[in-house]
C-alpha cells in the first residue's frame, strides 16, 4: 500500500530578527527533522524565512542558512510591506511545492509542539487550523488590555475574527489556491481567512517568552492593524454614521424646542449655554464621521490603483532532486 506523506512548509516572516534567527531556525530544524523522521512530514518539506525589508542583519543571516541547509529558503522583499503581506507572500509561494503550510511567527512565542496537533486535524480532513493560546498571561498590562478591546471592538463591528489567533495556522494546497483568488490590497487575514468556509477547526497552545529581541508589533501598529481590520471587512462603521446623523437630529428638535421655549419665556440669554454645547457636539460628530468616511475612500483609491501588494526582490528556493520515494508495504 502506498502512503503519501505530507509535504509541510512553514513560513516565517521576518523583520530586523538577526537577535533571534539563528535560535529560531534551529528549533524549527530540530522539529521538522523529528516529523520527517517520525514519518508524519516528507522529507521535501521546508523552512521558508520571509524578510520583509529588514534593516539589520536579517536577510544575511538567511542567505547564509539556506547555504548550509537545503531545508531552508529564503524570500526577501524590495521594501518594507508589513507582516501580513509578508505571511501572504509566503504562502503564495509556498502553495503550489507544499500540501500544507503552516505560518509562525520567528520570536518562538507561538508553541512549535503544537506542530503535531495541526498535523491531527488536517489529517483528519482540516483545510484550515488556527492555533489559538490559551491565555495572555505573558503580555504586558497595557498590551493585554488593547488585545482584548480589539477582539471585542472586531466583533461588535462585524469581522469574523477568532479571539486570541494571531496567525498561527495551517492552510491546506486547497484553501490557499482559494486565498490566492482575492486580490484586495488591504490585507486583513485574520478577518478573511474565516469567512472562505472550508472545514476548520482549533489548536490552542501555551506561548513562551521571547528568546531574545522586542515585539515588532507596537501599539500603533496594532492600531493600523484595527483599522485596516475594520474598514476591510465590515462597512458597520458607515451604518453606525447613518444612525449618528438620525439621533444627532432628534437632539436638534430637541434643543429647536428647548430655543422656542426660551424666546416665548423671554429667556434667550439663558439659553447660550445650549446653543454652544450643541454646536461643538455636531461640530465634533460631523468631524468624526468624515473621518470615517474618509479612511473608506482611502481605501477604495487604493485598491483602484491595483498596485502590487508586494515585490520580492530575491528568493533561494533549492528544490529538491525528484520526488520523495513513497513507502510500500
Amino acid at each position: 500500500m502506498k502512503t503519501d506523506r505530507t509535504i509541510l512548509y512553514l513560513v516565517v516572516p521576518c523583520y530586523n530578527e538577526e537577535e533571534v534567527l539563528e535560535k529560531t531556525a534551529a528549533v524549527l530544524s530540530e522539529k521538522m527533522q523529528r516529523l520527517i523522521g517520525s514519518g508524519r512530514i516528507s522529507s521535501m518539506s521546508k523552512v521558508l524565512f520571509v524578510n520583509d525589508g529588514s534593516k539589520d542583519r536579517t536577510w544575511k543571516l538567511i542567505y547564509e542558512l539556506t547555504q548550509k541547509n537545503r531545508m531552508f529558503a529564503g524570500l526577501s522583499f524590495s521594501r518594507n510591506y508589513g507582516h501580513q503581506s509578508a505571511i501572504l507572500a509566503g504562502m503564495m509561494t509556498a502553495r503550489t511545492r507544499a500540501d500544507a503550510v503552516v505560518t509562525i511567527d520567528a520570536d518562538l512565542q507561538q508553541d512549535i509542539e503544537a506542530l503535531d496537533l495541526f498535523l491531527d486535524c488536517y489529517e483528519g480532513g482540516c483545510d484550515i487550523v488556527y492555533g489559538v493560546r490559551n491565555d495572555r498571561n505573558t503580555d504586558g498590562f497595557l498590551k493585554k488590555a488593547t488585545a482584548g478591546i480589539f477582539y471585542k471592538l472586531m466583533h461588535v463591528l462585524g469581522c469574523q475574527t477568532i479571539t486570541n489567533h494571531a496567525d498561527y495556522r495551517l492552510m491546506s494546497k486547497k484553501a490557499l489556491d482559494a486565498l490566492s483568488q482575492f486580490q484586495e490590497t488591504n490585507l486583513f487575514l485574520r478577518g478573511l481567512i474565516p469567512t472562505m468556509g472550508f472545514q476548520s477547526d482549533v489548536v490552542y497552545f501555551d506561548v513562551k517568552e521571547r528568546e531574545a529581541g522586542k515585539s515588532k508589533y507596537t501599539f500603533k501598529k496594532m492600531l493600523v492593524l484595527a483599522v485596516d481590520g475594520i474598514t476591510s471587512m465590515s462597512t458597520r462603521p458607515l451604518q453606525m454614521i447613518v444612525l449618528l446623523g438620525f439621533l444627532t437630529f432628534l437632539v436638534s428638535i430637541g434643543i429647536f424646542i428647548s430655543c422656542i421655549w426660551d424666546w416665548a419665556h423671554g429667556q434667550v440669554v439663558a439659553g447660550w449655554t445650549t446653543t454652544v454645547a450643541s454646536v461643538c457636539l455636531i461640530g465634533g460628530m460631523t468631524l468624526l464621521s468624515q473621518g470615517i468616511i474618509g479612511e473608506y475612500i482611502g481605501k477604495i483609491y487604493m485598491e483602484s490603483k491595483g498596485r502590487p501588494r508586494y515585490i520580492v526582490e530575491s528568493m533561494i528556493l533549492r528544490e529538491d532532486e525528484g520526488k520523495e520515494n513513497n513507502e510500500q508495504d
